[in-house]
């Protein structure tokens, strides 16, 4: 039997979890005061995975960048291939958001969504 202490990340709450597994890999969380708690403990640790924020160059906007972040949660062992990818990314203004600026991501099957509007210089977002 391990036990293993986390801090939730699931809410705004950052419940001080504990999770206990037994030999049979079953597993425990307490201390979580949301079902997201559990979700969270269990996810982290079998599967570890995060959204990524970021931003890729802008050509002809009134800003020279855009933030961006993934459209879901990918694997934490792929962030470095995410990022390394973002930094080729340059896309043209206007950028609405959500609009797709990388389709699956470091071979995650997520896309790199905008998070803001950039309007070309002289146009409209």
């Amino acid at each position: 039997m391990s036990t293993q202490e986390l801090i939730c990340i699931g809410c705004p709450m950052g419940c001080n979890l504990k999770v206990t597994v037994s030999d049979e890999n079953e597993m425990t969380v307490t201390g979580n005061t949301c079902p997201r708690g559990e979700d969270y403990a269990k996810k982290e640790l079998t599967d570890p995975r995060r959204i990524v924020t970021s931003t890729v160059c802008v050509t002809g906007g009134h800003l020279p960048a855009v933030s961006v972040k993934t459209a879901a949660d990918i694997p934490k062992g792929k962030i470095a291939e995410c990022m390394k990818a973002l930094k080729t990314v340059t896309v043209a203004a206007p950028v609405k958001i959500g609009q797709v600026v990388l389709r699956d991501v470091a071979g995650t099957g997520v896309d790199i969504v905008a998070t803001k509007n950039i309007a070309a210089v002289g146009g409209q977002a």
